[in-house]
């Protein structure tokens, strides 16, 4: 499964969805420009030691990213009618958002069909969903589909926080 970040404008958001993607085994992708600098110390912190867990790969634009990624491209939106929640996602998916403020762009939309321009669900007179909760859910509900494929064995895979040493400071 891929995660496609079309023009990301917060550094934080980035982290977190970095910190997913590592745990999730999803593979993250930026279009450029970014908003940030990929050193940005609030990217890193958002992160934390995850960024080498997690594959990434920037684009200098949507075509090239379009190139390496020929799967299925599914895109999300407020705008959208359609929710996520009825999709059977596969592993060459490619789950595309946009950035922060803009949403998609019109390009990023002139490549999805809108067939697969996807909502997630919220309560109405709301405008969006924060963007690294957004690929969460949508990620999560992916993966579950998919069996947790990859998730740890020892604990079934159902953790929300492993040690990464035996020393723990409570």
């Amino acid at each position: 499964m891929h995660v496609l970040l079309v023009h990301p404008e917060i550094a934080p958001n980035t982290g977190a969805i970095i910190r997913l993607c590592a745990n999730t085994g999803a593979e993250l992708h930026l279009v450029e420009p970014l908003g940030f600098s990929l050193d940005d110390r609030l990217l890193r912190r958002g992160g934390l030691d995850y960024h080498e867990a997690a594959s990434l790969t920037v684009h200098a634009d949507l075509a090239d990213a379009r190139t390496a990624l020929p799967g299925r491209w599914f895109g999300f939106s407020a705008r959208s009618t359609t929710s996520y929640a009825g999709v059977e996602f596969g592993d060459d998916d490619v789950l595309v958002f946009g950035a922060e403020r803009a949403g998609l762009t019109d390009e990023a939309r002139s490549v999805i069909s809108p067939q697969q321009m996807l909502t997630i669900p919220m309560r109405p007179g709301n405008r969006s969903i924060n963007l690294a909760n957004a690929v969460s859910i949508v990620v999560y509900e992916a993966w579950r589909q998919r069996g947790f494929d990859g998730a740890g064995k020892d604990d079934g895979g159902l953790t929300s926080e492993t040690l990464l040493a035996d020393d723990f400071d409570h």
